[in-house]
């Protein structure tokens, strides 16, 4: 990634800004309900790797004295999923990229919670967004 950003830096006309929106390396949480009637269910326990790598990217461009960090927020992104079949697959997918081990124990504990509410019920993964702002430097 930071030869990425580097290159970034090559294409930017000078002052530009480089904008980075990426998850945080934070857990997404498993609920139902959307809103503020989300209730939780369970944690995933995502692999990581990747995302510190990224931030390890970030501040080392930011060493390197290329870009200066004008902002950064960090928000939840929901993904409203409409059943079980719904989550497993996007669960699957997850899965597929190396970055978690499907867990038992979340799914048994989403299908019971699902039972107690009405039909029609959204199962929710909640996960942290980073947005960030950069402006470059130099030149």
């Amino acid at each position: 990634m930071v030869h990425a950003l580097r290159e970034a830096h090559r294409v930017l006309k000078p002052g530009g800004k480089l904008i980075d929106l990426r998850p945080a390396p934070k857990h997404r949480r498993v609920g139902i309900g959307t809103g503020k009637n989300w209730q939780s269910v369970g944690v995933m326990r995502e692999k990581f790797d990747d995302d510190l790598a990224s931030n390890r990217a970030v501040a080392e461009v930011l060493r390197a004295g290329l870009f200066r960090r004008e902002s950064r927020v960090e928000y939840d992104l929901d993904r409203v999923m409409d059943d079980m079949q719904d989550f497993r697959e996007w669960l699957q997918d997850f899965a597929d990229l190396g970055r978690i081990s499907i867990s038992d124990r979340l799914l048994k504990r989403l299908e019971a919670a699902l039972k107690q509410r009405r039909k029609g019920t959204k199962i929710v993964v909640r996960g942290p967004l980073m947005l960030g702002v950069m402006g470059k430097l130099g030149e």
